[in-house]
């Protein structure tokens, strides 16, 4: 199945940056982002913290002057470029990123149009724009159940390996002639575990349980530089189980070439 390719488009004037790292991930369950835009006035102090997080995320920031006082002319900015984009035809749906009903009739329009509509908002976010999309997510539910998951998650992670470590016998590694990575270049693994529990809590069936290659493939697209040799495996199976996930494997009839093969599920341990 193909997957929908989404334009993404946030005001920055609405929401804040701390929720970036959601919103790109969430983004990434629904589909392939492939216009990233962000809308304000960037020369107001305010939006200090959203210019950090631009370049990190390959997010193309929209200029737009606030000509009147009293006025949010990022509102129109943003709704004109909705509106050519959907014109191109190169978009299946919208990530709208805002808590302004302002948005509301973009949102049924695009609708209208045929497109998917997800927006993402605040709890506050007025009734009506959230029901003038096809789908509405709260950051800042989405934010607090993502990091109580994470932090759970680690726990429990660092404990096998601290159990793990005290019956293995150490080993001196060989340092020599071997540069020092740059860790601020890698996806911090942590970041990578809590996106797996954002990707089975999102497509697991009853048990919890999702194949292990739609999150491999998840991964992938949220994180360009996800290998997992990077965090010391070979094979993501043998990542997932070494971070605390259960795995399981059938036997999958449908594959005529190999009948001998497998289908693996993973989920979180319990």
């Amino acid at each position: 199945m193909e997957e929908k390719r989404l334009a993404l488009l946030i005001d920055a004037d609405n929401i804040s940056s701390k929720y970036i790292k959601t919103i790109v991930e969430e983004g990434s369950i629904e589909g392939v982002v492939t216009y990233k835009r962000i809308y304000g006035d960037w020369t107001k102090p305010n939006l200090e913290g959203w210019k950090n997080e631009l370049l990190n995320y390959s997010i193309n920031p929209i200029q737009q002057y606030a000509y009147t006082k009293g006025k949010n002319a990022t509102d129109s900015a943003m709704i004109i470029d909705a509106m050519d984009i959907l014109y191109t035809g190169n978009v299946d749906g919208f990530l709208l990123v805002s808590s302004d009903s302002d948005f509301t009739r973009l949102a049924s329009r695009l609708k209208e149009s045929g497109m998917v509509v997800i927006g993402m908002g605040k709890t506050q976010t007025p009734k009506p724009f959230v029901a003038a999309c096809s789908k509405f997510k709260y950051l800042d539910v989405i934010s607090d159940t993502a990091t109580l998951q994470s932090e759970t998650i680690i726990e429990k992670n660092n404990e096998r390996i601290t159990e793990k470590r005290n019956v293995e016998k150490p080993v001196e590694a060989d340092n020599r002639n071997v540069e020092s990575p740059d860790e601020s270049s890698q996806t911090p693994l942590s970041d990578v575990l809590d996106f797996i529990s954002k990707i089975i809590s999102e497509f697991s069936d009853d048990e919890g349980w999702v194949l292990a290659s739609l999150v491999g493939t998840n991964i992938s697209k949220q994180y360009s530089d996800f290998d997992v040799r990077n965090y010391g495996q070979k094979k993501l199976v043998e990542f997932l189980e070494e971070n605390g996930y259960d795995i399981k494997k059938l036997k999958d009839p449908n594959n005529v070439k190999n009948p001998s093969g497998y289908v693996i599920y993973v989920r979180n341990r319990t």
